[in-house]
């Protein structure tokens, strides 16, 4: 564990640093110029939530020996629904910020020259978040977007594939609907009425489609996989987002709380010339009595941590793509390496 001493030097040095990145993002990775989302034009008034989240990445029994640890982490944006301020780290070396390029995620990396055994990294950030609630009424008169836009949220994922299956589903669950918005519900009802919120047996989890198909049940990721591509075969952009999800009621005790759980993700489908549109089925499915709330709005308890499947990082990682970014990622001499994270939030 660091002392308090040399904590408070090297948040100092990290606030510096991101202050000097976010100057020059353009240097350290760029992103697409076109993200998921939400129009100021069609989001009506809702509750707000403000929280610091404290984040900590560890990696444990690096083998004796270890030339090089290198440790990339998710760090959060601001949008028109979360305000990010305060954004420290902390640990035994000083992170670069930088965005990978098919998403846009911020991304903090850093690098240790022969090592200890193990290592703890520390993020902290205040929130400002809004809830999301769509204007539905105003979508059904829908635009056109250039052709080749969005691109990346139409295309199969490694896990979030487009089959005869998926496209089987997607035209029963559409038939005789007229719209994006229209076919769009189709398929939430139709997950909504497959899936179940169940982490029983093995294989949840991944939002892998083809489990969520054939299991019908999983967890936030395995039913947003199943919207994701069910949209896409239907030829509507869809896309993922993950993070951490509070308590709705807040905390305010003045102490860090610990993580109600490890994460959540929800979605988005893309009206064409008008707006991204928010959806968690997963919560529906817990909250069956909110279904309606939940196609086209997300509460304020969250925060939005990156965008989308199949992420390389920045610098790129020897090893695969990440199937989402939401834990630390670590390498040993180049070779992918076990890492943790833990969280705690305080409502303020």
């Amino acid at each position: 564990m660091i002392s308090k001493a040399v904590r408070s030097s090297l948040l100092l040095v990290a606030a510096a640093a991101l202050s000097s990145a976010a100057l020059s993002c353009a240097v350290h990775g760029s992103g697409p110029t076109t993200r998921m989302a939400v129009e100021d034009s069609y989001l009506k008034k809702g509750e707000e939530r403000a929280f610091k989240i404290r984040y900590l990445a560890k990696v444990q029994s690096l083998p004796a020996g270890t030339k090089k640890l290198q440790v990339w982490g998710p760090v959060p944006s601001s949008s028109n629904l979360q305000q990010i301020d305060d954004l420290k780290f902390a640990g035994p070396a000083e992170p670069r910020i930088g965005r990978e390029p098919k998403y846009g995620n911020q991304v903090a990396y850093l690098e240790m020259d022969s090592p200890p055994a193990e290592a703890e990294f520390e993020m902290t950030f205040t929130c400002k978040r809004r809830e999301a609630k769509v204007a539905l009424d105003g979508l059904s008169d829908e635009g056109t977007d250039p052709p080749d836009s969005y691109q990346v949220f139409r295309q199969s994922d490694r896990l979030v594939i487009v089959d005869d299956e998926v496209r089987r589903r997607a035209r029963e669950s559409t038939e005789g609907k007229t719209g994006t918005l229209a076919k769009a519900r189709g398929i939430y009802d139709h997950v909504m009425s497959h899936m179940s919120y169940d982490k029983s047996g093995k294989g949840w989890g991944r939002g892998d489609t083809r489990y969520a198909c054939e299991a019908g049940k999983g967890n936030c990721t395995d039913f947003h996989a199943l919207f994701n591509s069910m949209c896409r075969a239907s030829g509507i952009a869809s896309g993922f987002e993950i993070g951490l999800y509070l308590p709705y009621e807040p905390k305010k005790t003045g102490n860090w709380e610990p993580a109600p759980g490890g994460y959540r993700c929800w979605a988005a489908f893309r009206v064409p010339g008008r707006t991204w549109v928010p959806v968690d089925i997963s919560e529906a499915d817990r909250f069956p009595e909110r279904a309606d709330f939940f196609f086209g709005g997300h509460t304020a308890n969250r925060v939005t941590l990156s965008t989308g499947r199949d992420i390389v990082l920045y610098p790129p990682q020897k090893g695969e793509p990440l199937n989402y970014l939401l834990d630390p990622y670590a390498e040993v001499d180049g070779k992918p390496h076990p890492s943790a994270k833990t969280w705690f939030f305080q409502d303020l």
